[in-house]
C-alpha cells in the first residue's frame, strides 16, 4: 500500500438508498470510477513500476491496453520520469488515447482487439528490450489491483460478498486472493460480459476458452482469453462466473447518470448491472460492487441510451 500512496487515490465506497431497494441489500461501490486516470488500473500499474531496479527503468517500458491500463502505465511512468510507449486497439475510445497521450506515452494503435495490440506490443519489445508491463497477467500488476479489496474491507468489514468486472482476471484475482486472505468466508463473483465470455466458459468447462473476436460495449473487459497467471487464482478463490448482456450494461450506464450522477463506462457497469439482473440469485446481505472505470466516450452516450431501452431486465 505504502508504493501506491503517492500516486494511487483511496476512492470512495459510497451506498444508494436506490440501489438497496431495488436488490433488497445493502449495495456499497467501490468508485473507481474516481480514481486518478478514471479507472483501477493505475493500481496494478503503479505497483509492478515501483518494482522495478534502475537498470529497467531506463530500457523504458511498454504496455498493450484497451485504454485503462495505457493511462495507468502512462501516468505511473511519468511519475518516474520513465519513457512509455503503449499499443492500443484500433477501436480505443478518444477519450482513453487522447488521455494516454496526455500523460507522456507514445501511443501505437493496431488490430481490432486488445489481442492484436498485445501481440505487437510483444514484437516491439523484444526489439527494444523496454520492460513489458501486462494488463493484468502479472503478481506485481494483482497485487496492485488488490489493494481495492483491502479498502472495501477496511470500510466496510461487514461485506460478505464482492462483486467484480472480469476481463483477463488481473483484477479479480487480486481482489480475490486479497479479500479472502482477510476473510476466507466472503464470497466472490466475477462478471464478464456476454460477447467476451472466455473465463467464464472455461471456468463453467463450455464454449470456447479462446475466442476468435469478442464484441460488447464493455471494451475495458473485451479480452479474448484468459491470462495464463491469472486463471489458476480465479479458479480457486472466485465462487462464481456469471455474464450480462450489453442491454444490461447499457441499462445499468443510464441509471447511474440519471439516479446515481456518475458516470461510468461499459467495463464499470458490468458488476452492477449482475447484480441488478440478478439479486434474487444472489446470496447477500452486504453487497461490495467494484466500479472499475468511467473513462466513458461520451459521443457514444445516444447509442447507449437506445441499447439501455432494449433491456429484457428492465433496470426501474
Amino acid at each position: 500500500m505504502e508504493q501506491l500512496s503517492s500516486v494511487v487515490h483511496r476512492t470512495p465506497l459510497t451506498t444508494s438508498a436506490t440501489l438497496n431497494e431495488q436488490t433488497g441489500k445493502n449495495v456499497f461501490m467501490k468508485m473507481e470510477n474516481q480514481q486518478k486516470t478514471g479507472a483501477f488500473k493505475i493500481r496494478g500499474a503503479s505497483y509492478k513500476i515501483s518494482q522495478l531496479t534502475k537498470h529497467e527503468m531506463k530500457r523504458g517500458v511498454i504496455a498493450a491496453s484497451a485504454g485503462n491500463h495505457a493511462q495507468g502505465v502512462a501516468l505511473a511512468a511519468a511519475k518516474r520520469g520513465i519513457e512509455a510507449k503503449i499499443f492500443m486497439p484500433a477501436n480505443t475510445p478518444k477519450a482513453k488515447t487522447k488521455a494516454t497521450e496526455g500523460y507522456g506515452a507514445k501511443i501505437v494503435l493496431t488490430g481490432e482487439s486488445f489481442q492484436e495490440a498485445y501481440e505487437a506490443a510483444i514484437e516491439e519489445q523484444k526489439r527494444s528490450k523496454a520492460v513489458f508491463i501486462h494488463p493484468f497477467d502479472d503478481p506485481d500488476v494483482m497485487a496492485g489491483q488488490g489493494t481495492i479489496a483491502i479498502e472495501m474491507l477496511e470500510d466496510q468489514p461487514s461485506l460478505d460478498t464482492l462483486i467484480v468486472p472480469v476481463g483477463g482476471g488481473g483484477l479479480i484475482s487480486g481482489i480475490a486472493f486479497a479479500a479472502k486472505s482477510i476473510n476466507p468466508a466472503i464470497q466472490v463473483i466475477g462478471v464478464q460480459a456476454e460477447g467476451a465470455s472466455a473465463t467464464y466458459n472455461q471456468f463453467h468447462s463450455k464454449g470456447a476458452t479462446s475466442l476468435p473476436s469478442v464484441s460488447t460495449i464493455a471494451d475495458g473487459i473485451a479480452v479474448k482469453r484468459p491470462g495464463e497467471k491469472t486463471y489458476p487464482i480465479i479458479r480457486n478463490y472466485v465462487d462464481k462466473m456469471i455474464t450480462v448482456s450489453d442491454q444490461q450494461i447499457a441499462a445499468t450506464m443510464v441509471q447511474l447518470l440519471e439516479r446515481e450522477k456518475t458516470m461510468v463506462e461499459g467495463a464499470g457497469a458490468t458488476a452492477l448491472a449482475a447484480l441488478l439482473s440478478y439479486h434474487k440469485k444472489i446470496n447477500s446481505q452486504n453487497c461490495g460492487i467494484v466500479v472499475s472505470g468511467g473513462n466513458m466516450d461520451i459521443a457514444k452516450l445516444p447509442a447507449i441510451q437506445s441499447l439501455s431501452q432494449q433491456n429484457k431486465y428492465k433496470v426501474v
